[in-house]
């Protein structure tokens, strides 16, 4: 067991800043310093030190995925422990050090089974870290379904809403909700008390409902552009409040499908770049090379992104957070922004302090880089991984 670990000649991206030449030093599961070359060659280090040669890669905090819903064959409806293990081990060689894994409105009894598995698997990860749990309904409008099944649409319910609560045992993180449903301001109030980020997507809401949803502290907004109302000059809507508003933030699905790159590239230069987080809103299938890909109980094909086969609706992405990021820098953002939409964003809107962020006193949830934006290493909490396996150190 080694006492630390070393990554130097790194290019550090800590979230806010780019530092040529640079070294990061850790020890148990935290950075504990961030210095230059020549500070590196200055200090004595132990022994029982190993070294990681970077050799002029990108260093950047961990991707964090906060809506998920499945990757390589395995995914949140499967109501197992196993399946939402098997996603954490899966997501490493992506670059991802942590995960909400995310789901999807289901009838009252799976739904709980749901939460409860994710739970049994937390802190038994051998591979990303699951944060807590992202509830995508089911209080969600029958309006804006996406491909959320109807017949497990509720109204607001207060006592399922505490049923919910206990399955997760406090873990619930974030959850998507319609501002516009009657009863929403006493559902949002329960939520904040519980320290749950509330978010607007499958919503039909008027610009005045969302105001009021604001005035709630439902101040994020589910998967920008898809499945709510749209902006229209005489009722912005979801869409337009989210323009109008800089203290809102946003999740967008950087596919080139779901959001035109030219629209992106519109939305930043309205929105301050820390309100716009990066999501994959992958699906089970995403990975998965054996047929038939089915996802949330429908069969799904793939061109680009999934579509449900009985009707081509979008049904959901097949990204992962590595695809997101390159396809960022492709639309021509820079390395720098992108991080901090894949990473320091996430973890300040999920209230995740200690994640995010290059610099002393912060978890050791890293990835590594290469020129090409493919991923070298994956650290997690001090754990290096390389490829998804772990180098024992």
């Amino acid at each position: 067991m080694v006492a630390a670990i070393c990554i130097h000649n790194a290019t550090v991206l800590n979230g806010y800043s780019r530092m040529r030449n640079c070294a990061v030093l850790i020890k148990q599961n935290k950075i504990v310093d961030v210095f230059n070359e020549e500070r590196f060659a200055q200090k004595n280090f132990r022994d029982d030190t190993f070294f990681i040669d970077a050799k002029g890669a990108y260093v950047v905090p961990g991707f964090i995925d906060s809506h998920i819903h499945g990757y390589g064959g395995y995914g949140t409806e499967d109501c197992l422990a196993k399946s939402i293990l098997k996603m954490s081990d899966g997501l490493l060689k992506h670059g991802v050090t942590s995960f909400i894994p995310t789901l999807y409105t289901m009838p009252k009894k799976k739904m709980l089974s749901g939460v409860r598995a994710i739970v049994k698997a937390m802190g038994k990860e051998t591979g990303a870290r699951i944060l807590g749990i992202h509830l995508e309904g089911p209080f969600i409008s029958p309006y804006r379904l996406g491909v959320q099944p109807l017949e497990a649409v509720s109204e607001v319910d207060l006592d399922y809403m505490e049923a919910l609560w206990e399955a997760s045992e406090g873990h619930i993180i974030n959850m998507t909700v319609a501002p516009e449903l009657k009863n929403m301001r006493e559902l949002a109030l329960y939520c904040l008390s519980k320290g749950i980020v509330l978010q607007a997507g499958h919503t039909n809401a008027t610009y005045e409902q969302m105001i009021e949803g604001m005035q709630a502290r439902i101040m994020h907004v589910t998967h920008l552009f898809n499945a709510m109302s749209r902006m229209h000059h005489r009722d912005p809507g979801t869409v337009g409040t989210v323009f109008i508003h800089p203290e809102l933030s946003c999740e967008i699905i950087a596919d080139g499908i779901h959001i035109n790159p030219e629209i992106i590239k519109f939305l930043l230069t309205c929105k301050p770049l820390d309100k716009v987080v990066l999501v994959t809103d992958a699906l089970k299938p995403t990975g998965q090379k054996k047929k038939p890909l089915i996802a949330n109980g429908e069969e799904v094909y793939l061109n680009k992104c999934f579509y449900r086969k009985k009707d081509d609706a979008i049904a959901g992405s097949a990204l992962t957070m590595a695809d997101c990021v390159r396809n960022i820098v492709s639309y021509g953002f820079h390395l720098e922004q992108a991080v901090r939409m894949a990473s320091t964003n996430p973890a300040k809107i999920m209230k995740q302090d200690h994640l995010g962020i290059i610099a002393p006193a912060y978890d050791a949830d890293i990835t590594i880089l290469s020129e090409k934006l493919t991923v070298l290493y994956t650290i997690v909490q001090g754990k290096i991984f390389y490829k998804g396996k772990e180098i024992c150190v």
